[in-house]
């Protein structure tokens, strides 16, 4: 004989009948971040470079800050359209600018060493978003490009060593020509619709762009937004 359910257990109706879920279309914004990227590494890998005077510091930080901002708008955007890898960079990386530029505005004390650290944070924080974005082709050879960068400037900004200095401004041009690269392809495949440049999507990344509606549906009861927690 069955037993009737026990009163803590509270069983809802079959709600997937009547469910509706509506999409807001948005535009790729990361041709925006990756371009915003590019920006800040040349300004900044041309001062480390020598390429301005010694008093050219506050001026670099203030043309740096409004990557802060884009890329800040490109992490809400990236977040709004369920990207939780490129809206994380993207985050991660307008924090780093914003600090970057208060640093070199404003000269606290210790700040260089302080920047040094920060440095050296984001690279191990690239490094681990390597580790996950490798079906993101683009955005893997960004990273890949990020890590020794900063790297690099974390070890000058501690140690004060100038071929260190070089070595990053070299390396932060090598990031801006890849992140130049990455926003143009992402762009021309978006006005396109189908890759034009080479930006190598694999797995749900590839499916993303060349799979069926079916295929973007799949599982989706379990997306964030849609489940009852994170």
């Amino acid at each position: 004989m069955r037993q009737p359910d026990s009163p803590s257990r509270h069983f809802e109706p079959d709600l997937r009948r009547m469910t509706r879920i509506n999409l807001r279309p948005i535009a790729s914004p990361m041709p925006v971040g990756f371009f915003a990227v590019a920006i800040a590494s040349v300004l900044v890998g041309a001062m480390q470079l020598g390429l301005f005077g010694d008093d050219a510091h506050r001026a670099v930080a203030l043309t740096i800050c409004p990557a802060f901002v884009l890329q800040l708008i490109v992490s809400v955007l990236a977040f709004g359209a369920r990207d939780v890898l490129a809206a994380t960079l993207m985050a991660c990386f307008s924090g780093t600018w914003l600090a970057s530029a208060l640093v070199l505005a404003l000269g606290p004390p210790q700040g260089t060493q302080v920047l040094g650290l920060l440095n050296l944070v984001f690279a191990l924080f690239a490094l681990l978003m390597a580790t996950v974005a490798h079906r993101k082709r683009v955005m893997w050879f960004v990273l890949c490009a990020a890590v020794p960068r900063f790297a690099a400037a974390g070890v000058f900004n501690l140690t004060g060593a100038h071929w260190l200095g070089y070595v990053s401004g070299a390396l932060g041009l090598v990031l801006a020509a890849v992140a130049m690269f990455a926003a143009f392809a992402l762009m021309l495949e978006d006005m396109k619709g189908e890759e034009v440049l080479f930006v190598g999507r694999r797995g749900p990344a590839g499916e993303a762009v060349e799979g069926e509606l079916s295929v973007q549906l799949r599982d989706l009861e379990r997306q964030a937004g849609v489940r009852r927690t994170l």
